[in-house]
C-alpha cells in the first residue's frame, strides 16, 4: 500500500526538475523530499525518477504514472473544495450558480445587496458557468438556469422568460446588409458557440434553422458570443437582456420562437429545505419584477 500523500513529492520533483526546487515549492526540507520520494518508489517497487547531472528526469515508469498521479491530485483538490464548501454553507454562505453575464447583472441591479441587507447572516457566493454545475453533488446550493432544466430531480419554479433575438453590429450591417428573416441567415457570416457546446439550444437551433451556415467565429461562452457579434465578425442570436443592452448592436428580428425558454430557480430536494436556501427562495418571490428585468430584459 502506498501513502497517497507521497504523490505530492513525486509531482513536485516531476514539475520542478530537482529535489531542491521541489522542497522550496512544497516548503519542506530537501531531505524530506528525498525520503518521501524514496518511500513511494519502494512501495511501488520501481524507480520513478533518475538523477542526471542537470537534475532529475522521469523514468519510463514515472512518465507512465505521472498522469495518474495528476488525476489523484485533482480528485483530492475537489474533495477539499467540497469539504470547504460544506463548511462555508454551515456558517452562512449560499452558493448561487448562474451564467457569468447574469452574475454581473444581478450585482449591478442591487439584487445581491438587497439580499444581504435582508439576511445579514448570509452571503452569496457565485459559482459561474455557461454549463450546468451538479447540484446533486453539492457544487452549488441554488441555480438560476434557462433552457431545458426539467431533469426530474431538481425542484423550483419559473421566475422569468428567456428570450433570444438575432443581432448584428452597426458596422456589420453597413458592410453586409441585413437579413429580413431566419430564411436569409445562410447568406451571412454567423457567430456561433464552440463545438463543445453542441447540446446548447443555440447550437441546436442553428443546426436546424441554418444547416449550411457560414460560421465566422466560435465561442465557448455567451459573453464570448456577445463580443464576437459586437466586433462585427458575424451576426448572431443573443439573449435579449444582453443584446438590447449593447448600444452598438441592432436587433434584426426576434424573439426567436425556437430559442425561447424559461428562467427557473432550482435546488436539489435535499438542500431546498435548508434555512439558507429557503431564505433565498423566499427573497426571490419578492424580487419578481426585478428578476424579470435582469433575466428577460
Amino acid at each position: 500500500m502506498i501513502d497517497w500523500n507521497d504523490l505530492r513529492y513525486f509531482l513536485a520533483v516531476a514539475r520542478q526538475g530537482s529535489t531542491l526546487a521541489a522542497s522550496r515549492a512544497l516548503n519542506k526540507s530537501q531531505s524530506t523530499v528525498h525520503r518521501r520520494l524514496g518511500e513511494l518508489e519502494t512501495a511501488l517497487g520501481r524507480p520513478l525518477v533518475k538523477r542526471h547531472p542537470t537534475g532529475y528526469r522521469l523514468t519510463p515508469f514515472g512518465l507512465t504514472m505521472l498522469p495518474y498521479a495528476e488525476e489523484v491530485e485533482r480528485a483530492v483538490g475537489l474533495f477539499e473544495q467540497h469539504q470547504a464548501a460544506i463548511e462555508r454553507g454551515e456558517v452562512g454562505v449560499l452558493r448561487l450558480t448562474c451564467p457569468e453575464p447574469i452574475m454581473a447583472r444581478l450585482s449591478k441591479s442591487g439584487f445581491v445587496d438587497r439580499f444581504h441587507r435582508r439576511h445579514p447572516e448570509l452571503r452569496i457566493e457565485f459559482v459561474m458557468s455557461d454549463l450546468y454545475v451538479d447540484l446533486a453533488r453539492g457544487e452549488a446550493d441554488v441555480a438560476l438556469r434557462s433552457g431545458d432544466t426539467d431533469d426530474g430531480v431538481l425542484v423550483g419554479r419559473k421566475v422569468a422568460d428567456s428570450l433570444w433575438a438575432v443581432y448584428a453590429a452597426k458596422a456589420f450591417i453597413k458592410q453586409h446588409g441585413r437579413p429580413e428573416s431566419e430564411n436569409d441567415l445562410g447568406a451571412f457570416p454567423i457567430a456561433a458557440l464552440d463545438l463543445s457546446m453542441t447540446a446548447h439550444r443555440l447550437s441546436q437551433w442553428l443546426a436546424e434553422a441554418v444547416p449550411h451556415a457560414s460560421i465566422a467565429s466560435r465561442s465557448n461562452s455567451i459573453l464570448g458570443l456577445v463580443a464576437a457579434v459586437r466586433s462585427g465578425l458575424g451576426l448572431g442570436a443573443l439573449p435579449m437582456a444582453l443584446g438590447d443592452a449593447e448600444p452598438d448592436l441592432v436587433r434584426l428580428f426576434g424573439p426567436v420562437d425556437g430559442l425561447s425558454r424559461a428562467w427557473r430557480i432550482l435546488a436539489h430536494p435535499d438542500a431546498r429545505s435548508t434555512p439558507r436556501v429557503s431564505a433565498f427562495f423566499d427573497f426571490v418571490t419578492g424580487e419578481s419584477a426585478a428578476l424579470k428585468s435582469i433575466l428577460t430584459g
